[in-house]
């Protein structure tokens, strides 16, 4: 059979993935649940959003962190912006009505989900702050039905984008809060107790997926808490035997500590994770596309954004070494993706028109980098026995040499994208 060596624009790679078995039961341990093959749809999918959105919205100053900065560390800056801004003695929860939605529109979220061509969204359900995007019944008069928006959040969207979009529904749910008080005195008593835990964070989870059925359940924020405080593997197991999304959901590695990196689903190991080499386990690069905060800022700079080309780029180098690419924006606490947020989300599904097909579907070569020119990237899809080289940099003259794939005389084929004027001569070495 011939091979194929397809020359295009910008990079990738995967990991295979093994379809699910469905019999017999994981058990709540570590051995087992780490034995469960990762569904096939993730792997496959290469590229998903990330939604960070809540009250921190509402002051929009430095980053989704505002609360613990200002009031945990008392930042200067933010103790300085709220001292110039705000009166004497307001509080936290005094954003809590502003956080108003008022221009949020869950169809028009979707629809530009779908132009950017990613396969999934991840929205933050609750993040450290606490409030809650839906109406939680543990989470009183601290969520989105209760105050402020008065809408279910969570639930608008995951409408939105199942009816309109082919994306995947995929939630962010952070296991600790700041200052949540029950929280507090079980980390007081060394987490020899686990009121948090078992009354209001756990119950939270089997809420989030009974609810909504996400396929994507991003936890973070263990709270230097153990595994075994937030019964993670008792939870995972009954998310992977007996829960609705049994089949079909991903989890990453954010179970307590000592688990990221090393135990769940796919593996996030640390944020803006980038190996730039070949990993044996799946796993994720979350990034932002403000390069400072994961909440929208008001304060951002054009400079503070990064462009499409080192979006593109930093896709190219996740696919190819095995890896998902997450790219967060952040909302506006009226519901507004901001302009820059749109054009990049459009430039980058534009890309995909044109290259996705060496992405989507994608796995990783037996090279991802090129030995003789750094800037191209490689993927392949073994059976169609094709190889996608990615060149990031325009040659400096009219041949590109490529030195990882070996010519045969009479079988091998160079396909150019020829879409493109003035595409350069490839040799191979």
């Amino acid at each position: 059979m011939k091979s194929i060596l397809f020359l295009t624009v910008t990079a990738a790679v995967v990991l295979i993935c093994l379809p699910h078995n469905t019999e017999g039961q994981y058990l709540p341990t570590w051995d087992s649940l780490d034995k469960r093959p990762l569904p096939a749809w993730f792997d496959e999918a290469k590229f998903g959003i990330f939604i960070h959105w809540g009250v921190f919205s509402v002051p929009s100053f430095g980053s989704e962190w505002f609360w613990w900065y200002w009031q945990g560390q008392k930042r200067h800056e933010y103790v300085e912006f709220m001292e110039k801004n705000y009166p004497p003695g307001f509080q936290y929860e005094n954003f809590a009505p502003l956080f108003t939605a008022e221009f949020f529109d869950a169809n028009e979220w979707a629809d530009l989900l779908s132009e950017s061509g990613a396969n999934y969204v991840v929205l933050t359900s609750k993040h450290h702050e606490g409030f809650t995007l839906w109406g939680s019944k543990h989470s009183w008069n601290w969520n989105a039905v209760d105050i402020g928006p008065k809408r279910d959040l969570v639930g608008e969207l995951a409408f939105a984008v199942r009816n309109r979009t082919h994306l995947h529904f995929g939630l962010y749910h952070s296991l600790f809060e700041w200052f949540n008080p029950l929280f507090l005195q079980d980390k007081e008593s060394k987490f020899a107790r686990d009121v948090f835990a078992t009354q209001k964070s756990i119950p939270e989870l089997y809420e989030l997926i009974n609810q909504y059925q996400p396929e994507v359940l991003w936890s973070d924020g263990d709270g230097v808490a153990p595994d075994t405080y937030w019964n993670s593997t008792g939870f995972l197991a009954w998310l992977y035997n007996e829960s609705p999304v049994r089949d079909t959901v991903v989890t990453n590695d954010r179970w307590g500590t000592g688990s990221i990196c090393k135990h769940g689903g796919y593996y996030t190991c640390t944020d803006r994770y980038n190996p730039g080499h070949l990993l044996p386990h799946k796993w994720e690069n979350c990034m932002t596309i403000d390069k400072s905060s994961w909440g929208y800022r008001r304060n951002a700079l054009l400079k503070d954004y990064l462009t499409i080309e080192e979006l593109v780029k930093t896709l190219v180098e996740t696919v190819s070494c095995g890896g998902n690419l997450l790219m967060n924006v952040g909302p506006t606490h009226d519901g507004r993706i901001i302009p820059i947020f749109q054009e990049r989300l459009r430039q980058m599904g534009q890309w995909l028109k044109v290259n996705g097909e060496g992405i989507y579907r994608s796995k990783p070569w037996r090279a991802q980098n090129d030995s003789i020119t750094p800037a191209v990237w490689y993927t392949s899809k073994p059976e169609e026995n094709s190889v996608y080289a990615f060149f990031l940099e325009w040659p400096t003259t009219t041949v590109l040499v490529l030195g990882e794939p070996f010519a045969v005389d009479g079988e091998t084929k160079v396909i150019n994208d020829n879409s493109f004027q003035g595409m350069p001569r490839l040799y191979l070495n």
